[in-house]
């Protein structure tokens, strides 16, 4: 089983203008006899999951959202050599694997990007091309996952135009970000991505690819 998630410590990344994240004692075992953390964080710290009510008024929440959607096989597909900033489409997301006419509902796309996270490097992702996310859509993804800070560009605070997001999360489905450990992963493989139990906009997950 391999972990496909980012560790919560205190002061980690977070996308522009998210709630800093925030761990300290709030209990001890000297003094209080267990250990208890305090956590200050959003709904969408580390490797998370977007519910369509993130971007859609009286969209889903995540209390609507069930394990079945996010337990299953998955496609992985590798896209490497982008550079910063770029946008990337059907003709490099084909480039390692060509992308069959039905996907599997989750698709989860290593751009090689994981590893700066938590750097200024990390901003300056590679997105999707919403018309991309479109056609996934059509041969059948319900959940994209990708291991950036989001399948769209990251714009400075107050940016409100997300077409990946639009695409996906307006159609119901599901976006997983800052997925990490995609390196190596066959193009087939069965994945679990296990929410927090919240009934809001996201939460952070602990995604898993499994060896059978």
């Amino acid at each position: 089983m391999r972990d496909l998630s980012h560790p919560i410590v205190s002061g980690m990344q977070v996308y522009p203008g998210d709630p800093a994240v925030h761990l300290e004692p709030a209990l001890e075992i000297e003094r209080d006899g267990a250990a208890v953390t305090r956590l200050d964080l959003g709904s969408h710290t580390g490797t998370h999951i977007d519910a369509p009510a993130h971007t859609v008024a009286g969209g889903r929440t995540m209390d609507r959202v069930s394990l079945d959607e996010l337990v299953g096989e998955a496609l992985v597909l590798h896209v490497t050599g982008l550079g910063d900033g770029a946008i990337y489409g059907l003709a490099e997301l084909a480039a390692d694997v060509p992308l069959p006419e039905r996907v599997p509902t989750i698709v989860l796309v290593d751009t090689g990007w994981a590893k700066h996270f938590g750097t200024p490097r990390a901003l300056r992702h590679p997105a999707l091309d919403a018309d991309a996310a479109r056609e996934l859509v059509r041969r059948g993804m319900r959940v994209l996952g990708v291991d950036t800070l989001s399948p769209d560009p990251t714009r400075a605070e107050g940016t409100t135009d997300f077409p990946v997001h639009a695409v996906l999360l307006g159609g119901d489905g599901l976006i997983v970000e800052n997925l990490t450990g995609l390196d190596g992963l066959p193009a087939r493989v069965r994945v679990g991505i296990f929410p927090l139990r919240l009934g809001d906009d996201g939460a952070p997950v602990r995604a898993v690819a499994f060896d059978d």
